[in-house]
């Protein structure tokens, strides 16, 4: 009998030791941590969440190549903001974006307040009413397969790559500078 109980105890903290596989979406209170690859795709009032005011329905991004989310949300790295618009399936903050995963592209259009993913070089800009909140846009370039470019003043500079010249431009609202650019 003791054997057999020692089985089952075994057996029990195998079973709680092991992973639990989060759902395609679920829901957490707002001061719970959110799980990398996750983001937030609706908010709502509660007080079921003691301390937090909040619940969060989170999914996973991680086989997607877009998504809505609610601007509170985390964006997974390689995941730009193609558009912004205001909402009620967000409450606390109210506004949602469209989220794209960048893979293949190697240009993309997104807005001013999108993270630049690494590699990635921003070319233009333009006022848009695609982007709430803001109203400008970025068109964005890859730099995986160029030798040299054109960007605007405030984008970032890749490793690797050197600052060959600058003029005026009428294509970067917001500083109306560009830069050449290559590969040092």
């Amino acid at each position: 009998m003791l054997m057999l109980l020692g089985l089952m105890t075994a057996a029990t903290a195998q079973a709680q030791a092991a992973p639990q596989r989060l759902a395609v979406s679920t829901t957490i209170c707002s001061n719970s941590p959110i799980p990398a690859g996750w983001v937030v795709i609706g908010s709502y009032s509660t007080s079921s969440c003691a301390g937090a005011g909040y619940i969060y329905t989170i999914a996973n991004a991680t086989n997607l190549t877009s998504i809505t989310v609610c601007s509170i949300s985390p964006i997974p790295a390689g995941w730009v903001v193609t558009g912004s618009y205001t909402t009620s399936t967000c409450a606390g903050t109210g506004y949602a974006y469209t989220l794209m995963k960048l893979t293949t592209q190697s240009n993309a259009t997104v807005c001013s307040f999108s993270p630049i993913p690494t590699g990635w070089v921003i070319t233009g800009s333009y006022t848009t009413s695609t982007c709430a909140g803001t109203g400008y846009a970025y068109t964005l370039a890859n730099t995986a397969n160029l030798t040299s470019t054109t960007v605007c003043s405030f984008s970032p500079i890749p490793a690797g790559w050197v600052v060959t010249g600058s003029y005026g431009t009428g294509t970067c609202a917001g500083s109306n500078i560009a830069y050449t650019i290559r590969r040092a």
